[in-house]
């Protein structure tokens, strides 16, 4: 079972502890410097450009590209997910360019996770439909496959159509990890069909259960290597329970899941990296170098 962070400090909603809203650049790094020390396969950012006031699931969303090419240059072995990209908003190629330059630069280190989208105030303000975000999402999922590691590229689609296009640079991973949101049967599909895995949304924003993970993913017959995304529907306290710690992840395992983003409790950034440093040891995470600092 690999694991990666939830971040915190790039989101901010009402039940976040009040350490992260004063917190910068310096704590960000550091969060990074050690999840990369201890082991952790990735990190996290949400993709929001701007939200009604009041929202729910909060106001501050740190941009990802921005932000994961900041952290980049300051981690070695990380891996960056965007959890999630909303695909409507963005041409193939903008992605292809702007995170396969990412790809480039951090050594092989993106894994793109990506969503069709459902706050449609927002869709709204940035002129995007709303309606036929399903298979313009869809459309958009294949012509990425046939752009994002290539220098000369083509496609042809209902959405999306390009020809002998230069993307220079791009991605060096041959095949870039798409993995797909969303905790809908139709989600699951699209990323069997058009993925590489399935990220479902965190139980406390409506995602399943590890029960009915398990139901959902026994309906399909998975490609080889397909990664499955599993975050619990609690914070964790590695320091004070690490017991339960082996049990979230026994759980998640019967549920299919292959990688684990991990929630902590935590008090202040000290705190929060002491749980990172307490699960670690506990999960069996093995640091060890994908590139040069």
């Amino acid at each position: 079972m690999k694991a990666g962070i939830s971040s915190p400090i790039v989101a901010l909603a009402g039940n976040r502890p009040a350490w992260e809203a004063g917190a910068g650049t310096a704590e960000l790094v550091r969060v990074a410097q050690t999840a990369d020390r201890l082991g952790f396969e990735f990190m996290t950012c949400g993709d929001h450009v701007a939200v009604p006031p009041g929202l729910p699931r909060g106001e501050r969303f740190y941009d990802p590209l921005a932000t994961f090419s900041f952290l980049a240059g300051r981690t070695r072995r990380l891996r960056f997910l965007p959890y999630v990209l909303v695909l409507p908003f963005y041409h193939p190629l903008e992605i292809a360019k702007r995170y396969g330059t990412l790809d480039h630069l951090s050594g092989g280190r993106l894994v793109l996770g990506f969503g069709v989208g459902n706050l449609k105030e927002e869709f709204d303000m940035l002129g995007v439909p709303f309606a036929d975000r399903g298979p313009r999402a869809d459309d958009a999922l294949r012509a990425l496959r046939a752009a994002l590691s290539g220098r000369v590229v083509s496609y042809e689609g209902p959405y999306y159509a390009f020809r002998d296009m230069v993307v220079d640079p791009h991605a060096v991973q041959s095949r870039v990890p798409m993995w797909i949101g969303g905790h809908s049967e139709r989600a699951l599909r699209r990323a069997v069909t058009l993925g590489d895995g399935w990220a479902p949304a965190p139980q406390s924003f409506r995602g399943p259960t590890p029960e009915l993970m398990r139901r959902m993913l026994d309906r399909h017959d998975l490609p080889e290597g397909f990664d499955v995304l599993l975050t619990p529907g609690e914070r964790l306290d590695p320091v004070g329970d690490p017991g339960r710690v082996h049990e979230i992840i026994a759980t998640a395992a019967e549920a299919g899941a292959t990688q684990l983003n991990l929630t902590v409790r935590h008090e202040s950034l000290a705190h929060y990296l002491e749980q990172l440093e307490a699960f670690a040891e506990t999960a069996g995470l093995e640091s060890g170098p994908r590139g040069d600092l």
